[in-house]
């Protein structure tokens, strides 16, 4: 393949890939949006809406390492296109929902395998495919799609949920999700091609099991994907399910509200961009655990916003730079410290990590806020465990000859 067409290649895989976060990331966030609207409306309390969002985030991590698995055996247009429906589906049957129940199997179930799929491992794993000579930018503009499409998006359904209702909202994104399916079949290069000179003879298997049990043996993997199982908890968890309920708790109405995240989105898509850039610049474990500890800190401020506006607007502006940031830079060392052959299945996983923290800590803000009408312990926690994902990721070497493309399973 020429320079010119891997190229266009990599543009092709990275403008369907940021569309596609931006209407699922979406999805996700109309959850939070609709929360208060559903407790005055349906009667639906904040913890059961919240289990809902634990549910979806755990169906996602049981389906995160199939679709990683996938992409590396199917590649991107088949998973596209079979996440995009699901997302479709899901946005279809939670604008008709009567029942809690029914908001469990369209969100829950039907949502988590989309929001599984069309997920930031994927996309970021595909572009490291077809364009791992800046796989930091590339990947870092291709997954900012989870949050730009946040900055446009959200604002608009708070928009239709003010002035139609919350069922018009989801109508919306699943128009949208539609639209989008026909361009799948715009991705070039369905199935991956072999990447050549993987040095570890566990980069060589195909075999799901044996791919597994080599990468538990792998000392970076375990530093990865405990600190990705926080960064879950102190991202998707805390933020996406109750920043905007949390806003709505402090008293700020559902349009000035969304504004805010929508901001969040808007600074977080510079942040990844910016992130990207640096990963292909400078020592990535050190950014990775920079980024962390600077998460952990913003939390504080959440403690402290009393009525302020003006709070969480800095907030929003601050925490929007190191919230999916790390992801450029996550993807880059598995490309370097494990390999891209076997990169869709890791990324999968650590991805099942990250939803299992954040279902955590979506469903323990719904219990202590329903116990205690307060969300202080979610924060306080955060600031916690983000300091400690620092750490772990601190424990990585960066070796430059890995970084200049010696894929090998390193330590």
């Amino acid at each position: 393949m020429n320079e010119n067409n891997a190229l266009h290649q990599a543009i092709v895989v990275v403008a369907l890939g940021f569309l596609a976060l931006a209407l699922a990331f979406s999805a996700r966030a109309a959850l939070g949006l609709a929360m208060p609207i559903w407790e005055s409306e349906l009667g639906w309390t904040r913890g059961n809406v919240s289990n809902v969002a634990a549910v979806a985030l755990l169906v996602m991590a049981a389906i995160s390492p199939v679709s990683g698995f996938i992409l590396d055996r199917k590649g991107l247009r088949f998973t596209l296109l079979f996440g995009l429906i699901a997302v479709f589906l899901s946005c279809v049957v939670i604008s008709i929902a009567e029942s809690v129940w029914v908001l469990l199997i369209g969100f829950g179930v039907i949502g988590g395998v989309g929001f599984g799929i069309i997920a930031t491992h994927v996309v970021a794993s595909a572009v490291a495919r077809v364009y791992p000579q800046k796989v930091g930018l590339a990947s870092g503009i291709a997954t900012s799609g989870s949050t730009a499409g946040q900055f446009l998006i959200v604002p608009l359904i708070a928009f239709v949920f003010a002035s139609f209702s919350w069922r018009w909202g989801f109508v919306g994104i699943a128009v949208g999700v539609a639209c989008l399916i026909p361009f799948v079949w715009w991705v070039p290069n369905d199935k991956p091609a072999k990447v050549p000179n993987e040095a570890s003879a566990a980069n060589d298997t195909t075999d799901f099991k044996s791919t597994i049990k080599t990468l538990l043996s792998t000392p970076v993997f375990h530093l990865l994907f405990w600190s990705y199982v926080i960064c879950g908890y102190t991202t998707t968890g805390v933020i996406e399910t109750h920043l905007m309920p949390y806003a709505s708790f402090c008293g700020f109405k559902p349009i000035p509200s969304a504004t805010a995240y929508g901001l969040l989105s808007a600074v977080n898509l510079l942040g990844m961009i910016g992130v990207g850039w640096l990963t292909d610049k400078m020592n990535r474990p050190l950014l990775l655990g920079c980024i962390y500890i600077v998460r952990g800190l913003t939390f504080w401020m959440l403690l402290n916003i009393g009525t302020s506006y003006e709070t969480l607007l800095l907030f929003v502006v601050v925490f929007g730079v190191v919230d999916y940031s790390t992801v450029p830079v996550t993807a880059s060392l598995v490309a370097s410290h494990i390999g891209l052959k076997v990169m869709g299945l890791t990324m999968g996983l650590l991805s099942a990590g990250h939803s299992v923290g954040a279902a955590i800590a979506a469903s323990l803000g719904g219990y202590f806020f329903d116990k205690d009408a307060t969300y202080d312990l979610i924060w306080m926690s955060s600031i916690a465990l983000a300091i400690i994902a620092g750490t772990l990721v601190f424990l990585i070497k960066d070796n430059p000859s890995v970084k200049k493309g010696n894929l090998a399973m390193a330590g």
